[in-house]
């Protein structure tokens, strides 16, 4: 069977809507299907009713985002229930978080002599939740800047006039979070973080410390060492191996859904935590 247990709908930062992403994952010939948005459930109840009409199983999933030391890293919950109190309160809170840090950069794109770029971004971001993309796209759009690139070096990036920095909540939070809906929880694409492998260790060995269930081994298409790499420092810290395409949007070779490789044969997959039998 193949898993695909990491990609995006436009309830976040995806493009396709949840029944085109499903669609799209059958002619991938996906088996079972997890809908990761952030920080948002929106998507999940379209996504399911796609899959159980063309024949995919589908998990409910769910991308939160959470700090460690100075940076921000994303922790995966799988097999959530929607219904969880205590999951809705935490959406609702990383939801209003966004919210308010999105008024902030337009606050100060506003004193740079950038007018309308809250209502602009929101245009552009649609069902899904505003970030700096949107904001990017908006100076894109108003002939601020050139490109995406000069939107974030000229007034998004760090530093920047713009940059506007959020403290998300600890892992452990989260990880609650997830097991109080009756998730896993799975931290997402280790090696995309601005890590050294041996601070990449310690953030592991921390998640695992905090209550985490998995490791993301596989994330889209990564050459065979790294796969190797994370598979060893997933079972020396008792951590069950996931895997996923991160998928956002059609022409990314290398985060298409399904398009990734197998987990090795040594680690113990994430599904049989969420009782399936590949």
């Amino acid at each position: 069977m193949k898993f695909d247990l990491h990609c995006h709908s436009h309830f976040s930062d995806g493009i396709l809507s949840p029944e085109m992403l499903v669609a799209r994952a059958k002619e991938r010939e996906v088996d079972v299907l997890a809908l990761t948005d952030h920080d948002t459930i929106a998507g999940l109840y379209l996504a399911q009713k796609a899959a159980d009409e063309c024949g995919i199983t589908f998990i409910n999933g769910i991308e939160f985002s959470s700090q460690w030391g100075k940076g921000g890293v994303h922790i995966v919950g799988l097999g959530i229930k929607t219904d969880s109190a205590e999951l809705n309160s935490a959406i609702e809170a990383q939801n209003n978080a966004r919210s308010g840090r999105a008024e902030q950069i337009a606050a100060r794109l506003a004193k740079a002599g950038i007018a309308g770029s809250l209502e602009g971004a929101q245009a552009l971001a649609g069902n899904a939740y505003v970030g700096r993309p949107h904001f990017a796209q908006y100076l894109v759009n108003v002939g601020a800047v050139a490109n995406i690139n000069a939107a974030f070096k000229k007034y998004l990036g760090t530093g920047k006039s713009a940059d506007v920095k959020y403290q998300w909540p600890a892992m452990a939070t989260i990880i609650g979070w997830i097991h109080a809906a009756g998730g896993v929880a799975v931290l997402a694409h280790p090696c995309k973080y601005d890590l050294t492998r041996t601070k990449m260790c310690a953030l592991i060995k921390d998640f695992a410390a905090a209550g985490g269930d998995a490791l993301e081994v596989v994330s889209g298409m990564q050459a065979h060492p790294v796969t190797e790499d994370l598979a060893k420092i997933a079972a020396a810290n008792n951590l069950a191996a996931s895997c996923g395409s991160d998928f956002h949007l059609p022409g990314q070779a290398w985060q298409e859904l399904g398009s990734f490789p197998s987990l090795p044969e040594t680690c113990r997959p994430v599904w049989e935590l969420l009782g399936f039998a590949a």
